[in-house]
């Protein structure tokens, strides 16, 4: 597994290697690294520096600074590319066809996966198709109110829980069930009622796909989801 915690290969939360084939999980806070981002942002591709402009609240533009400018610097190292010169291109999106799918590094010598919310980024590259989610807690209220798109199995052992497990419960599976459909390339465009990961200690088995949970700063939920060997 690649480790990123030297400070001059990307400065990095390093996580152990749950998944086969997940080569580096990169965790960050989004306030620690926001300056450095903003003084790195010209390695950004003209679609990345645009959509960045567009963005007016500071923690926004922060966050995905953080998370894209990591990420060109985490597929540089991979590939022995500089930054700015890493190729990352679009697939046609799975629903309407647009140029605007999953993004990818042309020849596919690595996959990867991008997540932030509320202040923290996490990234994974991997050999195989992958995904990853960081989810900050919800309430118990919107926990609640979400719970009712999930998998009827999912909402039926959620609401045999003490009230005070389930946000937690939640978290895990959404976290599992957004990390697979990245991995699979349909993202929230999916019916997320559809598929049953399991709000449990362990993901529900999947016939193509192997799910984790990440280890997170308290106060978030963290999964990925990589192509199960033999499957591809």
């Amino acid at each position: 597994m690649h480790r990123a915690t030297d400070a001059e290969d990307v400065m990095a939360g390093d996580i152990a290697q749950p998944l086969p084939g997940l080569e580096l999980v990169w965790s960050g806070r989004v306030p620690e690294h926001a300056q450095e981002a903003a003084a790195l942002a010209h390695v950004l591709d003209a679609e990345e520096s645009a959509r960045l402009a567009v963005f007016r609240r500071p923690e926004d533009r922060d966050a995905f600074a953080v998370a894209h400018v990591t990420l060109r610097r985490l597929l540089g190292q991979r590939l022995g590319q500089a930054p700015q010169d890493v190729s990352i291109v679009r697939e046609p999106c799975a629903h309407c066809g647009g140029a605007h799918g999953r993004p990818y590094v042309p020849g596919r010598a690595v996959h990867f996966s991008l997540s932030h919310t509320s202040g923290m980024v996490m990234i994974a590259l991997a050999s195989v198709p992958v995904g990853i989610d960081v989810e900050i807690m919800p309430s118990a209220g919107t926990a609640e109110d979400v719970a009712t798109q999930l998998h009827p199995h999912e909402r039926a052992e959620l609401a045999a829980l003490p009230a005070g497990d389930r946000t937690t419960a939640f978290a895990r599976c959404w976290t599992r069930k957004e990390a697979m459909l990245k991995a699979m390339g349909v993202g929230l465009n999916e019916d997320v009622a559809l598929a049953y990961v399991g709000s449990g200690a362990r993901p529900a088995p999947q016939d193509l796909w192997l799910i984790a949970d990440l280890p997170a700063d308290p106060g978030y939920a963290a999964a990925a989801a990589v192509r199960r060997p033999g499957t591809l």
